[in-house]
């Protein structure tokens, strides 16, 4: 048998000092790491301002928009319904009503009172047929050619509206038309708004 004896000291490993060429590779690696980054983050950061930016222009186009928009608000007074602008900025001068032809021809002019009285279209309605039964609603379109005021500036509006209504019957008196409101139906009409009007009449019946 081999006599016990003290065992060799041990080898450390030898530590290889990496080359200049190893050095540079991977010195080449964590440039071309970080630049990644960089250039990810950068097209991240380009992404959201991009979706701000068009952020902000829709909400400047929906305030434009809604600095151009007339509309007109409609408060029953008994046998008439009272026209205002729902913007206290815009100033209403004068109007124009336009009924559908076999409500009534021609059409009516205000100045500096805008309303629609009850009687401007009540016996039209009745000789059209179109008096509703019972406790049923019934919509009579028109046309309303509004000139205005607003920051200054003469503009035009011209829309069509309905007007609701119903009829209640009265002792040996017929039927009595009754108002209910108004209501925008079509905003910005073009070309003949006489002949809009009328089609939506016809529409209805």
């Amino acid at each position: 048998m081999p006599a016990d004896g003290p065992s060799p000291p041990r080898r450390r490993p030898r530590l290889r000092l990496l080359t200049l060429a190893e050095l540079v590779g991977i010195a080449a690696l964590v440039i071309a790491g970080l630049g990644w980054w960089d250039g990810h983050h950068e097209h991240q950061q380009q992404d959201a301002d991009r979706a701000a930016a068009r952020s902000a222009q829709a909400t400047e186009a929906k305030r434009a928009n809604l600095r151009d928009t007339f509309l007109l608000t409609g408060s029953v007074d008994s046998d008439r319904i009272r026209l205002a602008s729902a913007r206290s900025d815009q100033v209403i001068q004068t109007q124009t009503v336009i009924f559908p032809t076999a409500v009534r021809s021609g059409v009516i002019e205000t100045t500096g009172n805008p309303r629609i009285d009850r009687g401007w279209f009540e016996d039209g309605v009745k000789k059209a047929g179109r008096t509703p039964k019972g406790d049923a609603e019934a919509r009579l379109p028109v046309g309303i050619v509004t000139t205005y005021v607003e920051a200054g500036e003469t503009r035009t509006d011209r829309s069509i509206y309905q007007i609701g209504y119903t009829a209640h019957r009265r002792l040996l008196l017929g039927r009595k038309l009754e108002l209910d409101g108004l209501s925008l139906a079509r905003r910005g009409v073009a070309g003949d708004l006489q002949a809009a009007v009328d089609a939506a009449w016809d529409r209805a019946s």
